[in-house]
């Protein structure tokens, strides 16, 4: 089935057709273009939608609600579908558009070299044409002039009037027509068979071999269009395995929601810690009054601010979004925040202050641990001067003591306002409803922890988790010259915070804070022994060196004394075990080289005891063989219970 057999005399018909293929081609690559381009449209549009629903950081708060936090997981999820649609767009551009490009330019230039050659070869054949048609006409007009000449002779040869000169002359005319005859005769034969040959060649072999390409350029044309739109399926469907999982993503958000843990986080969020008001005394008018008088009529007053609490008072101030129906406490409180937070129901008030406590105790972790940077600096610099001038961080050290000043009276006012808290509590509630943990006992823990002269008493422990601390002036030894770091150390006669110093070659002491902050839940009180202060030479990180000694492990039962210090005032501690929050994940080997660091391969499972206190360790415990220590936070993978 050829081309050049069966449409031998259809050239226009032919060339019409592949021009019309080429065309095809390129509508095909305009669709290929407007589909990218409305791909990259729908991902920028699914992007968009993604950062105007996605939780804004004030509304961290409500990412409490597991329904919330399961949208925000499915609005993550959308913008991973939008990224999948960016990458169809440019695979196929990259890929589909640009080899259509190519095929239409390479498809041209070959219909425009067949078409050349088909015109060449064709006015080839009609010049032959032309010229046997001259050549016969000449023929023909030479055999009709050597004919007349032939009879002028018969004539004039039968003319006996004429004389014999004339009858040369007519006889000489004719054989010279004659012999023009013959010539014309024989150039018409040679036209003609070149014109046969030529016009064989061009019917059987030429045109045949040229519509035999425009056949084959069409041929590869439509294939290579059947190929595109097989590799744009292809291009889409390797999408799709990250697609599902971006769906799954989302239904395993949907399966996470609780509708009983939300109400509960409604509940810890809005319960205002009053009681409900009792019955209204009847009030007989009928008995008599001393002096005529009767007893007023007592109707105990609704508390606004048990009102301003609940979901309904979110009315007071509408806010847009999706976040906007659970409402957040700076929407729903239309009172201004007072700094001691007395506007507040006791339990919300405890709340906060328990969050501010929190918030302090981790910013005083912070500006410790770059103090005690600050001072390592220091004394490196004091041991070779070559690498730097110690009193070039003077300044620095000196902005870091009156910050770590600044924060401790923030966190002893905070701890007394949560004594208070605890005392304006009816029955000495907690806010999330279970057995009360008076605040005297967490300011007798925290002082506890501090004082090196303490009784040693356990305090109350949450059920969920503790936070270690190591703040203390003794974990780091120091030079005279450290002395004039901290020249205003805190009052020693505080409640809650107790300050150790320790004298150095000068006898000038810097001294820093070291609290373990307790959580409590509604599970229960129980107590447990707080962290023991790390010893002299140590800091915070125990792969960097200056980490956690091995007193700061459980088991230890007393930490180092200050230089000088009695024995009979050592601290003991319970050895009971810290409560295990959660599982961890080892994604690497580590190698533990420094006190207080555990040794992990990887792969390996361990529990969790202690959270990262921003120092970068977690400490883990390796249930087996009953080891304890701590490692680097980054190296694993962890999942905590769902009560932590």
């Amino acid at each position: 089935m050829s081309w050049g057999t069966e449409l031998w005399d259809q050239w226009e018909c032919i060339a019409g057709h592949t021009h019309k293929g080429i065309n095809f081609l390129e509508q095909y690559g305009h669709f290929v273009k407007e589909r990218c381009q409305i791909e990259l449209d729908y991902a920028r549009g699914l992007r968009r939608l993604v950062k105007t629903y996605l939780p804004k950081k004030k509304e961290c708060e409500e990412l409490q609600f597991t329904s919330v936090k399961a949208f925000r997981d499915a609005v993550g999820e959308t913008a991973d579908l939008a990224g999948q649609h960016e990458v169809i767009s440019e695979t196929l551009s990259a890929v589909v558009l640009a080899e259509i490009t190519t095929l239409i330019k390479e498809f041209k230039e070959d219909r425009k070299k067949h078409l050349s050659d088909g015109s060449r070869v064709q006015q080839q054949l009609s010049q032959s044409l032309q010229q046997l048609e001259k050549a016969k006409k000449n023929y023909e007009k030479a055999f009709r002039e050597a004919e007349k000449a032939q009879e002028n002779y018969l004539k004039a040869d039968a003319d006996l009037h004429l004389s014999r000169a004339e009858v040369e002359k007519q006889r000489m005319n004719a054989s010279i027509k004659s012999q023009q005859c013959e010539d014309s005769k024989n150039e018409y034969a040679n036209q003609l068979q070149k014109t046969n040959q030529l016009q064989g060649d061009h019917y059987n072999t030429v045109m045949p071999n040229i519509f035999q390409g425009l056949q084959d350029l069409d041929e590869k044309r439509i294939n290579n269009f059947k190929n595109l739109l097989k590799k744009s399926v292809e291009i889409e469907r390797s999408v799709f395995p990250i697609i599902n999982k971006c769906l799954d993503g989302i239904v395993s958000a949907a399966d996470s929601i609780d509708e009983k843990n939300d109400s509960q986080v409604v509940i810890e969020r809005y319960k205002s810690g009053f009681t409900p008001p009792g019955d209204i005394p009847f009030d007989d008018l009928s008995t008599p009054r001393q002096n005529g008088e009767t007893t007023p009529t007592v109707h105990p007053p609704i508390r606004q601010d048990t009102i301003k609490g609940t979901i309904s008072a979110s009315k007071l101030k509408k806010r847009g979004g999706i976040f906007g129906i659970f409402g957040s406490n700076k929407n729903n409180f239309s009172f201004s925040e007072k700094e001691d937070f007395s506007d507040l129901p006791p339990n919300q008030r405890k709340k906060r202050i328990q969050q501010r406590i929190d918030d302090v105790t981790t910013k005083l972790h912070q500006e410790t641990a770059a103090r005690d940077g600050l001072l390592k600096m220091k004394e490196v610099y004091e041991g070779n001067p070559s690498l730097g001038d110690p009193m070039s961080i003077m300044g620095q050290l000196n902005d870091s003591c009156q910050r770590i000043e600044k924060l401790r009276a923030d966190l002893q006012r905070y701890q007394a306002m949560l004594e208070d808290a605890d005392i304006d509590i009816p029955g000495g509630g907690i806010a999330s409803g279970g057995p009360s943990t008076p605040n005297a006992s967490l300011a007798r823990h925290h002082s506890s922890v501090l004082s090196p002269h303490h009784n040693g008493g356990a305090s109350p422990r949450s059920s969920v988790t503790s936070h270690r601390t190591s703040l203390s002036d003794e974990s780091l030894s120091r030079s005279a010259s450290d002395s004039s770091v901290c020249t205003n150390p805190p009052s020693s006669n505080t409640t809650t915070t107790t300050t150790t110093t320790t004298t150095s070659l000068q006898g000038v002491a810097i001294s820093a804070l070291a609290t373990t902050t307790t959580t409590t839940t509604g599970e229960g009180n129980k107590a447990t022994p707080s962290d023991p202060l790390p010893s002299q030479g140590s800091s915070h990180s125990p792969e960097s060196g200056i980490g956690l000694s091995h007193n700061s492990l459980p088991g230890s039962d007393t930490y180092d004394q200050p230089d000088g210090g009695d024995d009979d005032n050592a601290e003991f501690y319970d050895a009971e075990p810290l409560p295990i929050i959660g599982t961890c994940r080892a994604l690497y080997s580590f190698e533990g080289t420094s006190e207080g660091s555990m040794n992990m391969t990887e792969g390996e499972e361990l529990s969790v005891i202690e959270l990262d206190q921003g120092d970068g360790w977690t400490r883990v415990r390796r249930t087996s063989v009953f080891e304890e220590g701590f490692v680097p936070t980054s190296y694993i993978e962890m999942t905590l219970y769902n009560n932590c």
